[in-house]
């Protein structure tokens, strides 16, 4: 295959565009996973110089729309990450004072470290911001947060905010779900009420930018309190490259920007630095349980392996018994790995023999030649962004504060 540690359009640019002695400085400080973050970062900031980036001409207008509603609403609650809590901080918020209108929320709480997380929650506090991690998708977490919501609102009122009706404004980067909050908090929050009528849906999409216009949802009644969902907003420049790369790797920057192979490397890189693949050792137990039912199986009738056969899709590499064995396969390339991973050329070994020994698991054959690699490498994002392979936080809590 060959590891794409340095290599691309966008990278070419960039690199032909600078001294050769900034490119040796910024390569002699960058090694494994960080060189490959800071490359993805730099490739990020060269597409957008061209005009090929995230800020179009519908962030703009989103971005006059939203400032001016942020002084006539009740509530801010800036949905970040729970993955990347400061990358995916909301830039026109950068410099708004912490206050009781103002919420941190930190989704996809699901996919982060949980102890990390806890840090983050303890640092926010620290900071005197009010934070909540919160899983969009979690009907019984969904109805904690709209307590918590609620509690606020009669917090507000109290203060001098007699309002029958409060709303609140959804704010956040692209994809972090954003959208899919407002439509838990309408449905459950509408339920909550015993209201009648039709439910109504904001745009949910996996891919950045699919929210175009600020759309309001009732979430509670007594008092009414309505939700205004936004498009998700990025700063038309972004100066720290790794901030880029997180950004990519998380799904918040489109991924025809860098290149699905460069994001599922890099996805490799920070699983083979972490400890997380030593959870994955008891699957040689299932996984010999798992031969002995299926050898079983083999012998039985065929009328019942034919239904076995029609109620798998091999294809499909959400599949539980698919996302075990590309588990192992990980597990098995790591542990058996007699190389250094602080060395930049061992984990480049590394990665590219992974991307051969998953060609089975996620059936993608030799015969399908690069193909097979961006198969691969696509398969491998998904089951990452959906949590599949590990929790990960990519932030660490600033080390003064803790």
């Amino acid at each position: 295959m060959g590891f794409v540690l340095l290599s691309g359009p966008n990278y070419s640019s960039w690199a032909g565009s600078c001294p050769p002695e900034e490119i040796d400085k910024w390569m002699a400080t960058a090694t494994g996973a960080s060189k490959l973050a800071r490359q993805i970062g730099a490739a990020v900031k060269q597409a957008a110089s061209k005009g090929i980036g995230w800020y179009g001409p519908h962030m703009a207008a989103a971005s006059r729309a939203i400032s001016e509603r942020i002084p006539m609403v009740d509530l801010l609650l800036e949905v970040r990450d729970a993955r990347i809590p400061l990358t995916s901080e909301y830039d026109l918020l950068r410099n708004y004072p912490s206050s009781a209108r103002r919420v941190i929320v930190l989704n996809k709480m699901d996919l982060a470290n949980r102890s990390q997380l806890k840090e983050w929650m303890k640092y926010f506090e620290q900071q005197n911001c009010i934070s909540y991690g919160v899983n969009s998708h979690n009907k019984d977490n969904v109805k904690e947060f709209l307590n918590f919501l609620q509690a606020r609102v009669r917090d507000l009122k109290k203060n001098n905010h007699s309002n029958d009706t409060i709303t609140v404004l959804l704010l956040g980067i692209p994809n972090v779900g954003k959208s899919a909050l407002a439509n838990s908090m309408h449905q459950i929050g509408r339920i909550s009420a015993a209201e009648k009528g039709k439910l109504r849906h904001a745009t949910v999409s996996p891919h950045p930018g699919e929210t175009k216009n600020i759309s309001s949802l009732k979430i509670a009644s007594h008092p009414s309190i309505y939700v205004l969902d936004t498009p998700g907003i990025l700063p038309p420049e972004i100066h720290d490259v790794e901030a880029c790369s997180k950004l990519a790797l998380t799904g918040a920057i489109r991924d025809s920007l860098i290149g699905e192979m460069e994001l599922a490397q890099y996805f490799l890189a920070i699983l083979n630095l972490s400890d997380q693949y030593k959870k994955w050792a008891k699957l040689a137990t299932v996984s010999s349980e798992v031969s002995f039912i299926e050898h079983k199986e083999e012998h039985s009738s065929s009328s019942v392996l034919e239904m076995k056969q029609k109620r798998q899709f091999p294809t499909d590499h959400t599949q539980d018994s698919i996302v075990r064995d590309v588990r192992w396969t990980l597990f098995e390339t790591i542990s058996c790995f007699d190389g250094h991973l602080e060395r930049e050329e061992d984990l480049e070994r590394l990665i590219e023999a992974q991307f051969t020994s998953l060609r089975t698991p996620l059936h993608a054959p030799l015969e399908l030649g690069q193909d097979a690699e961006s198969k691969i490498a696509a398969k491998l994002l998904n089951l990452y962004r959906t949590g599949r392979l590990g929790h990960y936080t990519l932030d660490s809590v600033p080390t003064n504060t803790l």
